[in-house]
């Protein structure tokens, strides 16, 4: 796997080891991306991003100017409160060509009954076990056209979205892509895994394209749309509320190891001015909502700010373990974790488990 035209076929970037794998000799340039990833990316995690797919459209000095340039519209998004600490605060801004409320307001979508949010005891529909439980893989539907968003299928569980305390997973099965509609997860953050089939994902941020190997957190609120490439598409989905995902402490490891934050891209600004009907389904308090507008929510012409959506090769992942002898804890295998009220006790942890 040393040359440099190695590695064409997507498929094969599963079943290496470590995208070393792809590179024995350090003199020939190196790439980031998988070789039929249409997209570029900005680097980091947790950065403080700018990104303008028309330079010159961020004004500097301000956030919100009385008249934006090109006559767009100033957004914030912030995903904290104002006076959280620095460290902590997340927010973005964004210069888009129509405000996000220009909409002709919200509808009551029917319940999904594959789907759920409430895992409170209270809640009938929720089964309660003390054994270990497996499921086969779901069908993806071919006899009707089914996207990301109608495909959604809860698995498990725990906590409550209105409480900002839990978290749900879920799979999604799609054969079709979403067509002049967006969706928005207003309970919190998704860590989608795709199984099998790409993802072409388009952001108010910019598009992202993820492979079965990578995965792709979208952040609560951030409006988005899935295409299907490689048609019937298949994956998992860990949602957390109250909680983002961040990078687990190295500790005793020091500098380097698990993952390195300058492998976690996010997408460069991209935008369309399109006036038609589109429809944007909104998912609160685990019920789903929807708005009708006339015109392209991607309208975003530029950006900044850390709170982004992202995604990341998990080939990249750089295992770290016991070379003498016993059994080290399965922590160091932690891609992401995310934060519970409990500060001993983590919310959820994301963990890769490569190849031996």
């Amino acid at each position: 796997m040393g040359s440099v035209g190695h590695l064409s076929d997507p498929q094969e970037y599963q079943k290496i080891f470590h995208w070393a794998e792809t590179q024995k000799d350090g003199e020939i340039p190196s790439f980031s991306t998988r070789r039929n990833d249409p997209y570029e990316y900005q680097a980091g995690f947790g950065n403080a991003f700018i990104s303008e797919a028309v330079p010159g459209t961020i004004p500097h000095g301000q956030n919100s100017p009385r008249h934006v340039r090109f006559g767009l519209y100033a957004e914030q998004v912030t995903a904290t409160a104002f006076v959280a600490p620095r460290h902590a605060n997340k927010k973005a801004w964004l210069y888009r060509a129509r405000p996000a409320v220009a909409h002709q307001g919200f509808t009551n979508l029917p319940d999904n009954p594959d789907t759920e949010a409430t895992f409170l005891p209270l809640n009938p529909r929720v089964h309660v076990s003390p054994t270990q439980l497996a499921w086969h893989p779901f069908d993806i539907p071919s006899h009707e056209p089914v996207d990301f968003v109608t495909g959604l299928k809860t698995v498990a569980g725990s906590g409550d979205p209105t409480l900002r305390e839990g978290l749900a997973t879920h799979v999604y099965t799609a054969n079709t892509s979403m067509t002049q509609k967006a969706f928005v997860n207003s309970d919190g953050e998704m860590l989608i895994v795709p199984q099998q089939g790409a993802l072409d994902i388009q952001t108010e941020f910019g598009p992202l394209f993820v492979q079965p190997g990578e995965i792709v957190v979208i952040p609560r609120g951030i409006r988005f749309r899935v295409e299907v490439p490689d048609g019937p598409s298949r994956g998992y989905i860990l949602e957390i509320w109250g909680s983002c995902y961040e990078l687990p402490e190295l500790g005793p490891l020091g500098a380097n190891g698990l993952a390195n934050t300058r492998d976690f891209l996010t997408p460069v600004a991209k935008y369309e001015i399109r006036q038609e009907a589109w429809e944007i389904v909104y998912k609160l308090g685990g019920k789903f909502f929807a708005s009708t507008q006339n015109h392209s929510p991607f309208d975003v012409v530029a950006w900044h700010g850390n709170y982004v959506p992202y995604k990341y090769d998990m080939t990249k992942f750089v295992n770290v373990g016991s070379i003498s002898v016993d059994h080290i804890d399965p922590s160091i295998f932690c891609v992401l974790t995310a934060r519970s009220r409990d500060p001993t006790a983590p919310l959820a942890d994301f963990l890769i488990f490569s190849p031996r």
